[in-house]
């Protein structure tokens, strides 16, 4: 277990090659310390900024003993990773945030269960094993509501919309063959998500909520500040350190809650930093990738104040029109991630839109 702070130029070992691991490796650089990454694919983007990469699989047990011994610590950028492959990292070095967080957040089920325990309001839901689970949950929750797989779902894929009982789509039985959860639609004013962090010894900062907007699955834009009450946003803050707390967290976590006129419902939380978290790199002098290094590294947390207003938004597919938009206004923050392809749905990058603080 690592109690001292990470030395300049100690290395931290990051499971996952996507964008959250190269803006992680970035935030890492800054900071003097290096990043290894560990990624099955040949060219992942957060390779072209690390200062080593091993290209192999999770299931590749003396790939990661190798890698486990060229680190000091271990980090994730996803929550996806197979089971298998964090305990034997973890008997080979230290991994934070650490595993209770990602058993938990792995499973649908699981999560909301967890949520609950520690009294916090989250959808109604309920476990489906098969067909007939599935009409009678219908009929019990009511409709519309949303029949998720309870694992590996992500940015609107593994779940289906369902409006009538007696008018299911056959594409449900992709997801009846793997464990899965149907949750009741909630009716939200607004969807707003926290960054937030806790340290090794317990402290916790938080940045300002930021509203979220959705379209097919997959997040366009989170606004900050968001448009909700003081009361809301303490709650909001005080939710989040509460799982933080349970969970002996030490890292960045993310948040989603549903904004309705009586409460806040909990929609789901990611162990690791988090898209509507970007805002932070042109918002915040430590962003939520440094502050994510800062906690795992036992250096001291920012307490995440909040110098700009912004409005960040995704580069989904194509990326040449935004990239014109964003060319010409001074007030803007280009970030692509290097990836080659531009894929329908694929992120390819984000703006953030900054204004002078309200």
């Amino acid at each position: 277990m690592i109690h001292k702070p990470l030395e300049p130029n100690a290395t931290i070992g990051i499971l996952g090659g996507g964008q959250l691991g190269r803006m992680l490796s970035v935030a890492a650089s800054r900071l003097g310390l290096k990043t290894h990454i560990f990624d099955p694919s040949t060219d992942p983007p957060a390779g072209h900024v690390a200062h080593s990469v091993t290209t192999a699989k999770f299931s590749d047990t003396e790939a990661l003993k190798a890698f486990a011994n060229q680190v000091h610590i271990v980090t994730y950028e996803f929550e996806n990773i197979p089971t298998k492959t964090l305990d034997f990292l973890e008997a080979h070095c230290t991994i934070r945030p650490g595993r209770e967080a990602l058993r938990v957040s792995q499973d649908r089920l699981t999560e909301k269960l967890f949520l609950q325990s520690l009294g916090l309001n989250t959808a109604n839901f309920v476990d489906i094993t098969g067909p007939t689970t599935l009409q009678t949950a219908l009929r019990s929750l009511g409709t519309p509501a949303i029949l998720k797989t309870r694992q590996f779902g992500y940015d609107g894929k593994g779940q289906i919309r369902l409006s009538d009982p007696d008018d299911i789509p056959p594409d449900v039985n992709s997801l009846l063959d793997r464990p899965s959860i149907l949750e009741q639609v909630v009716h939200f004013e607004r969807e707003i998500s926290v960054i937030a962090a806790r340290g090794f010894d317990g402290s916790i900062a938080s940045f300002d909520p930021g509203e979220n907007i959705h379209q097919d699955g997959i997040l366009r834009t989170t606004t900050v500040p968001a448009r909700i009450t003081v009361h809301q946003k303490t709650e909001a803050v005080l939710h989040t350190a509460k799982i933080l707390n349970a969970l002996n967290y030490v890292g960045v976590i993310g948040v989603e809650f549903f904004v309705t006129p009586n409460n806040l419902i909990i929609n789901e939380f990611a162990p690791r930093v988090h898209n509507s978290g970007h805002w932070t790199q042109n918002g915040c002098a430590v962003d939520q990738f440094e502050q994510h290094i800062r906690a795992i590294a036992n250096w001291p947390l920012s307490d995440g104040h909040r110098h700009n207003d912004v409005v960040m938004e995704n580069i989904i597919g194509d990326t040449t029109d935004v990239v014109s938009r964003s060319a010409t206004d001074t007030l803007s923050a280009l970030h692509l991630y290097g990836k080659v392809e531009a894929k329908l749905g694929r992120k390819m990058g984000h703006i953030n839109w900054i204004s002078p603080k309200n």
